[in-house]
């Protein structure tokens, strides 16, 4: 079955469902069901609240309504016939969306005494649907205004065949196991709290060490490729963002007062390093210059689309802005992907989908500004042979940009690097250079990730590894379990040497039986368990139990020194 029978497929298990939903509850108001990609949804207002329990209920007079083969009929009726009927039927939120609507002519679908407005398509009965699934629910603002009502949302899929559902539902099986956000916290690594504030990430130990790890990568690459490393503030005066475009495009900002004057909290770092850029006079000689930055910024994001550390108001940014000569801007291009593609393929993302991102509704600039950025973008991609697909109108106000979408273990897209070319912010804040004619020239600024936002990434990577981390990047590498508290001094000289050795290690010192230590490593997801009794410490040997559960007995200290330091150096992703 195609994309779009699946469409077609889920849209009419959509209407069944706002059907069922109907017949059970008297007083509810629909609001939308839209399918999406692998299902579908539907929004009600309701004074009950669902319950899982009530997504049994649902499914079942779901099924009533299938096996009844309900025909699924389409009528065209005029804009204000439809407002009369779902005014007559209590439907606020229909006769709200047909407020919105221009044509003169609606269309409906009847199925028995439902009625729901739509544009279709839909399958000819509801007897057509038959393997679906209620998933969960949740909360959404009608029209996605945090002003407007919060509705409840009740999420389905359907397929074609039983076999296809029950593949789907054991892929939702193992994403639950991979949530970051339950890593997170099994793991101990971040968390997040209504005490902080919605989307603001604490790091915690073992967290902030995977974060050092991902941040000392970067800024080594960044140093063997010429990138100059500068610091910014978080808060810069209103005027600068005025001066970029932000402001007069309602930018999701923060803005507060200090002493009479506006100040913004930064949503990224562009306007500092241009400072930096307009600090001294800039020569065509000294272009380009490659500023870099791991900045935190925040934005004002609903609280609705927050997700973990995928969608935060709090961020880092591995930014950099590089300012070059126009014919620089293909070489650039190519080696900030070149770059990208290192740094996805050393995390072990091998596969990704690189997107050009085309200019939005609201811009900045001039239409030739906007082709000659698009143009330098595709040109980069077609002479160096990059497969890309255009996705039109995904560019940010002031420039097109290439997107990498990253895909993990699931084969799942997340976003990753992006590539801007901009010749609009060079005007917008008067940036020159003196040619080798003496004249002063406007540099071309592009905006690069490698990997995009620090928390985006490390969330991806969480569930990309499922929180079994390669030994490069494993916060804890070693948990070194002593049978008695007579070998914790014998612990005591491996975990010095370990440490010695750069190597993260832990002494569990608990009087806890060996095989619960071990299975607490394992749950833990560290690479090696030393456990060490009295054998090992008279042949002065350990025994080394490997995550994926291979033992190994009479090793010696610096050979598992060697092996790890070899695994470290390789950023080996091989499973141990």
């Amino acid at each position: 079955m195609d994309k779009d029978e699946l469409d077609i497929l889920r849209h009419t298990s959509a209407h069944i469902m706002a059907q069922a939903v109907t017949e059970l509850y008297k007083d509810v108001r629909l609001g939308i069901g839209p399918t999406i990609e692998d299902g579908f949804y539907y929004d009600f207002d309701l004074d009950h609240t669902f319950t899982p329990d009530d997504l049994e209920k649902i499914e079942q007079k779901m099924r009533e309504i299938i096996k009844k083969d309900i025909p699924l009929v389409r009528e065209e009726i005029s804009r204000e016939e439809a407002k009369k009927l779902f005014e007559k039927a209590g439907a606020t939120y229909k006769v709200d969306l047909l407020q919105k609507i221009e044509e003169p002519v609606v269309s409906i679908y009847r199925q028995g005494d439902f009625v729901d407005m739509c544009r279709g398509p839909h399958l000819k009965s509801t007897g057509r649907v038959k393997h679906f699934k209620l998933l969960n629910l949740a909360g959404a603002y009608w029209r996605g205004d945090e002003n407007n009502p919060m509705l409840q949302r009740i999420y389905g899929t359907a397929w074609k065949t039983k076999g296809e559902l029950d593949d789907y539902l054991n892929k939702l099986e193992e994403i639950a196991k991979r949530d970051h956000r339950r890593l997170g916290r099994e793991l101990d690594l971040f968390s997040m709290s209504e005490d902080i504030g919605p989307g603001l990430a604490v790091y915690h130990p073992y967290g902030t060490t995977l974060r050092f790890i991902i941040e000392d990568f970067l800024k080594e690459e960044h140093k063997k490729r010429g990138y100059q490393f500068v610091i910014s503030p978080h808060i810069m005066k209103a005027s600068i963002w005025k001066t970029s475009g932000h402001y007069q495009m309602q930018y999701p900002m923060y803005f507060f007062d200090i002493e009479g004057q506006e100040y913004g909290i930064k949503p990224m770092n562009c306007p500092a390093h241009i400072h930096v850029y307009k600090s001294q006079p800039r020569s065509y000689r000294t272009l380009p210059l490659r500023f870099f930055e791991l900045g935190t910024v925040y934005r004002h994001e609903r609280s609705g689309v927050l997700h973990g550390l995928l969608r935060v108001r709090g961020f880092t940014q591995d930014d950099a802005h590089i300012f070059c000569l126009p014919d620089q801007i293909e070489q650039e291009i190519l080696a900030a992907l070149e770059f990208a593609f290192f740094a996805l393929k050393t995390f072990g993302f091998e596969e990704y989908h690189v997107m050009l991102s085309t200019k939005p509704d609201k811009y900045v600039g001039t239409e030739e500004n906007w082709e000659r950025a698009t143009e330098a973008l595709k040109t980069a991609l077609e002479d160096n042979k990059v497969s890309y697909e255009v996705d039109p109108g995904e560019g940010v106000f002031y420039g097109p940009k290439i997107d990498v979408k990253l895909k993990d273990a699931l084969g799942r897209l997340w976003q990753g690097p992006t590539i801007q070319v901009d010749f609009n912010l060079p005007e917008r804040f008067d940036m020159v250079f003196y040619g080798a004619d003496n004249a002063q020239h406007r540099p071309v600024m592009i905006h690069r990730t490698v990997l995009g936002s620090v928390e985006r990434f490390m969330g991806a990577l969480i569930e990309h590894y499922g929180g079994a981390f390669p030994m490069w990047l494993a916060p804890v590498q070693v948990v070194i379990a002593p049978i008695a508290d007579r070998h914790l001094g014998y612990a005591t000289e491996i975990l010095n040497e370990l440490t010695a050795n750069d190597i993260r290690a832990e002494i569990d010192e608990r009087r806890e039986t060996i095989p619960a230590k071990i299975r607490d490593a394992q749950m833990r997801k560290i690479p090696f368990t030393v456990v060490v009794g009295d054998k090992e410490e008279e042949a002065k040997t350990l025994a080394v139990r490997g995550r994926s559960g291979q033992d190994r007995r009479g090793v010696r200290l610096k050979e598992l020194v060697l092996e790890i330091k070899e695994k470290v150096e390789t950023k080996s992703s091989d499973e141990v």
